[in-house]
């Protein structure tokens, strides 16, 4: 028995139907937004800070595993339902959350470990949704991609510990939009300019020192859609430590619009 611990995104459901068509014991714990698992008779719809609640779940069930998928908002912590372990817990989670998301999810899984609950990585069931090193298109990066490709690497990797960013997107040597709280869609936003088409790169690497078994980059045909509206060139992932929807039809989006997908 796992315990799917499923957010907002696309993700946790190609992992259900995964489950699903292996057989595999799970159960659900539901913090989307819309609890959109409320039809799946093994979800249980939880608020975050209800952390008595969610072990009983687990330990109920025999759940000694679980499994991190979807984008689960910061919560408002004034405004949650707290249980007597929520009450325990919270303030360690309100701590982290000064660091941002990602240390959010780390202490979430510290937490379980301390209840030997052991945290599988996101990706154990689907490893297909990962690509290696290479280039996924029919373009490849030219010489001036490259240099844009090197710089948007470099401010990643010297961003905090606990910065939020998984994203940035550079044009011409120049940091265009870093993403921030509003995500990658808000950043691409933030990149559009009309004189521009097919000029310049989106890169997705994970967080730095980011625990890679949760929260890993995630892309999909929106992103390819948004990058092409943001008259971007193409995007650059690092090799398995990401999510890739939608493979096919994200492939055969970039060749038709001469983008480019690339993995280092």
């Amino acid at each position: 028995m796992i315990g799917l611990i499923f957010g907002d995104t696309d993700f946790p459901k190609k992992i259900l139907k995964t489950v699903k068509k292996n057989k595999i014991k799970y159960l659900i714990i539901d913090l989307s937004k819309s609890n959109k698992f409320k039809k799946d008779k093994k979800s249980y719809s939880v608020s975050i800070g209800q952390f008595g609640k969610i072990l009983s779940i687990l330990k109920e069930n025999n759940c000694k595993k679980v499994l991190f998928a979807g984008k689960v908002n910061k919560p408002n912590f004034s405004m949650l339902k707290l249980d007597t372990k929520g009450i325990y817990y919270i303030p360690r989670i309100i701590k982290a959350s000064k660091l941002g998301d990602a240390a959010i999810l780390k202490e979430i899984i510290k937490i379980f470990a301390q209840c030997k609950i052991k945290t599988e990585s996101s990706l154990k069931f689907n490893p297909e949704l990962t690509l290696k090193k290479g280039n996924y298109s029919k373009i490849k990066p030219n010489s001036t991609d490259q240099l844009d490709i090197k710089r948007a690497i470099k401010l990643l990797n010297n961003l905090r510990q606990y910065n939020y960013s998984q994203g940035v997107v550079v044009r011409n040597n120049r940091v265009v939009s870093i993403e921030g709280k509003g995500g990658t869609k808000k950043m691409l936003e933030n990149s559009i300019n009309k004189k521009f088409r097919n000029h310049g790169i989106l890169v997705k690497f994970p967080k730095k020192k980011q625990d890679l078994r949760v929260d890993l980059p995630t892309i999909g045909l929106k992103t390819l859609k948004q990058s092409k509206i943001a008259g971007l060139k193409g995007i650059v992932l690092k090799s398995k430590k990401h999510v890739f929807l939608d493979k096919n039809r994200c492939i055969s989006f970039a060749n038709k619009n001469k983008m480019f997908i690339s993995v280092k």
